[in-house]
């Protein structure tokens, strides 16, 4: 791992929310963007790694029957399971990218902010397993912050790329800001339950 746990785990020993997810804007404003990038209105069974706190999370599993979340720090999957509480379709397990990459398929895969944190290899891997895991009709996210990180090997740029390299699906959505980079691979823009009822 490019950065270690003893970097989130200051973080977390700091504060329950150490990017201000909650209270900020800026991340307001983003989750309200990731949202609105999904193309299907309704996923079957989502993956989202590095959940932090859950803020992304809790809004996710109102678009899901499933909803996988994960973190490799213990403050924060308590933490995301407090903030999840009141959404049953939700759960939140303790692992580390790409070592503890879930079982199952999934039809979402939702990277936020965590591949800058691995190195390259690491960073590959993860994107592999993604794409060995989604369902034909599945779909990835990836958002990053697109400024250099101290300590990080990758820059969110960079993580996207890989991505693009290695995810082997067609991109349907590029949205790029001077601080973020926003992207949707998938093999379908449609929502599954318009499309068959067109038929």
């Amino acid at each position: 791992m490019s950065v270690g746990e003893p970097y989130f785990e200051k973080l977390f020993a700091d504060s329950d929310d150490p990017w201000a997810f909650r209270t900020r804007w800026y991340e307001r404003r983003k989750r309200d963007l990731i949202l609105a990038s999904l193309p299907r209105q309704f996923y079957a069974r989502a993956f989202e790694p590095a959940c932090a706190n859950g803020e992304l999370s809790v809004v996710l599993a109102h678009r899901t029957a499933e909803l996988l979340c994960q973190d490799l720090n213990p403050r924060a999957v308590a933490l995301a399971q407090q903030r999840l509480a009141g959404c049953p379709q939700a759960s939140v397990t303790s692992g580390a990218l790409p070592e503890d990459w879930p079982q199952g398929t999934f039809d979402l895969i939702v990277l936020g902010e965590i591949g800058y944190y691995l190195d390259p290899a690491q960073w590959q891997r993860v994107i592999e397993y993604a794409r060995a895991c989604l369902r034909p009709e599945g779909g990835l996210l990836a958002c990053h912050w697109l400024h250099p990180i101290e300590g990080c090997s990758q820059n969110g740029r960079q993580v996207h790329q890989i991505i693009e390299q290695h995810v082997g699906l067609p991109r349907m959505l590029r949205h790029e800001e001077k601080d973020f980079l926003l992207e949707y691979w998938g093999a379908s823009p449609v929502d599954l339950d318009e499309s068959s009822s067109l038929g």
